[in-house]
């Protein structure tokens, strides 16, 4: 079947952007992106995750200038921290592993919703790291209880990205390794 005619085409056409044109992102468009991103599965249902979206001009670029891999942020019209509740997590002692499932679940949603809506993000890694982890989190007066999993720039793409694959047989095993 040719890709680009299967129903899944709208997500094997979806690619990180990092450049974005002068235009707004509507809060009608917001709220569907955050509806895509809650429509994730989550161990035992517990959806302990929480969305910070960030529109303040002056917050973009203090985290743009100080994450080294979110630069794009400084021109994004705005970007979505994706966080969870560690108390509200499946999981006991492995919190943070269910934790981390749950919202990078949640965070594929979320750049999926982006791509149907023919708007543009790129993930920008952050958990684990604990140094991003303090910059955004004294940026944007982040309560320690929090876990911080994720800084999504989002906006309309300065310009149309091909769709590219990434598909290969060489990484697919059948039945046995």
């Amino acid at each position: 079947m040719d890709s680009a005619r299967s129903p899944i085409a709208p997500l094997l056409a979806r690619r990180s952007v990092r450049k974005f044109a002068d235009q707004d992102v509507t809060d009608e468009q917001v709220d569907l992106i955050l509806r895509a991103a809650m429509s994730a599965p989550t161990a035992m249902a517990k959806q302990e995750w929480a969305f910070l979206v960030v529109r303040d001009r002056t917050q973009l670029q203090q985290l743009g200038a100080q994450l080294p891999n979110a630069k794009m942020a400084q021109q994004a019209p705005l970007a979505i921290v994706v966080c969870g509740y560690q108390s509200e997590a499946a999981g006991g002692a492995d919190t943070d592993c269910w934790m981390a499932q749950d919202l990078s679940a949640a965070t594929t949603n979320l750049l999926h919703g982006v791509q149907a809506l023919g708007l543009g993000a790129v993930w920008t890694g952050v958990f684990g790291r604990p140094e991003r982890i303090s910059i955004i989190r004294e940026v944007l007066a982040i309560p320690s209880e929090v876990a911080i999993f994720a800084l999504v720039p989002i906006g309309v793409p300065e310009a149309e990205m091909d769709p590219r694959t990434r598909f290969s047989l060489e990484k697919v095993h059948r039945d046995k390794w």
